[in-house]
């Protein structure tokens, strides 16, 4: 196919909201042009706060969602201008929405028998309110049929990366590391898997941000500062997620300052820079511990690949294994998602599936998301 898609990202992270061009030729795609915004701190924290129980929330949620849909015009706006492409230029915007819930269940057939409708996963979006303020198509709601056929609606960019970063021959791990880190495993074979690995940013940011007041650790400079304390990092990864095999999604559910401070309690008195640099190890090693021996390379994007210190320790526990930013093999790396969001629109755009069900433990390939026409 040919032509321009936009993709909007605003992820667990809560920095902001990510949006590229991704153009279409008859030989491939490329992101043409880009824009980010940062998130507006009473939004943040009003996200933050849909998180977990309170009162309001219908209401908080959806004036929160129509705010970041204002968010997710200007960035759209902001292209159109640097692109000098005309609304009537883009084919369609593929937006995710901001998770706020993450809670999936059995997988597969298993789901059949564990009635699958207690599985959900919701992004906060207004779809048609995008579309009114561009005056484009917008695709959207790319989990629900995912869940709905049985799987966890995450990770759903295995097949975007394939398309990517996917080398003939080369066995290949490409690992997001943005609140959650996820990876996927693309084989020489052309078989493709994945699976959220654990919290990559988020735990690091929050505690960051109450002991500085700083919203992230830049290149990871305090937790240097810090040494990491080990049995406060065997006690975080004894958490039974990092045991899971197989299909596994996660979100701050989960991964939150309510888990950090349970595991934190029998340790009153470690430095704060200790602690930053121990949730930096977590990260990395249960990144590299879920990845498979004897690969050819590992590729890292989302904002983790700016953290200088969390890459050169997940090369220390990797090597020989080459680990690089994905800015050396194709796409920088706070690209990625909002282009594997571009890309997912094109495929429901074409009624073809856009996930992997060997990463999401889906019964079968689905098209995924509903379009809002302009």
């Amino acid at each position: 196919m040919t032509g321009q898609f936009i993709g909007l990202m605003s992820g667990t992270s809560l920095d902001g909201v990510d949006g590229v061009v991704l153009s279409f030729t008859g030989s491939g795609m490329r992101v043409t042009h880009a824009h980010h915004l940062p998130m507006p701190a009473n939004l943040r924290r009003d996200f933050l706060a849909l998180n977990a129980p309170g009162p309001n929330e219908l209401h908080t949620a959806a004036l929160a969602t129509n705010a970041l849909m204002q968010c997710h015009a200007q960035v759209v706006h902001a292209l159109l201008r640097a692109s000098g492409f005309s609304a009537s230029d883009i084919t369609a915007i593929g937006v995710h929405g901001q998770t706020v819930r993450h809670q999936p269940g059995p997988v597969g057939a298993l789901a059949d028998l564990h009635h699958p409708w207690k599985a959900y996963s919701v992004q906060l979006c207004n779809p048609a309110l995008l579309a009114e303020l561009c005056e484009i198509s917008v695709a959207a709601d790319f989990r629900s049929r995912d869940v709905a056929a049985g799987g966890q609606g995450a990770p759903l960019v295995p097949a975007f990366h394939r398309a990517v970063f996917g080398r003939e021959g080369s066995s290949v791990a490409v690992v997001n590391v943005g609140g959650m880190a996820n990876a996927t495993l693309l084989e020489p074979s052309n078989a493709v898997t994945g699976f959220d690995t654990g919290p990559g940013n988020v735990l690091m940011d929050l505690w960051c941000e109450k002991h500085t007041g700083q919203t992230y650790d830049g290149n990871g400079s305090w937790a240097q500062s810090g040494v990491c304390h080990e049995p406060l990092l065997a006690d975080l990864l004894a958490d039974p997620y990092f045991a899971q095999q197989g299909v596994r999604s996660t979100g701050r559910d989960l991964f939150n300052a309510s888990w950090l401070n349970t595991r934190l309690a029998p340790y009153p008195a470690l430095p704060p820079a200790d602690v930053q640099a121990t949730l930096l190890a977590l990260t990395a090693r249960s990144i590299a511990s879920a990845l498979s021996s004897g690969l050819d390379s590992c590729v890292v994007c989302g904002g983790g690949a700016l953290n200088a210190a969390l890459m050169a320790t997940l090369q220390q526990l990797m090597h020989p294994t080459p680990v690089v930013p994905s800015d050396e093999v194709g796409m920088p790396a706070m690209q990625v998602e909002a282009a594997a969001f571009a890309w997912l629109a094109a495929q429901t755009w074409q009624g073809l599936p856009g996930n992997v069900p060997a990463a999401t433990g889906a019964r079968g390939l689905r098209v995924l998301g509903a379009i809002y026409p302009a």
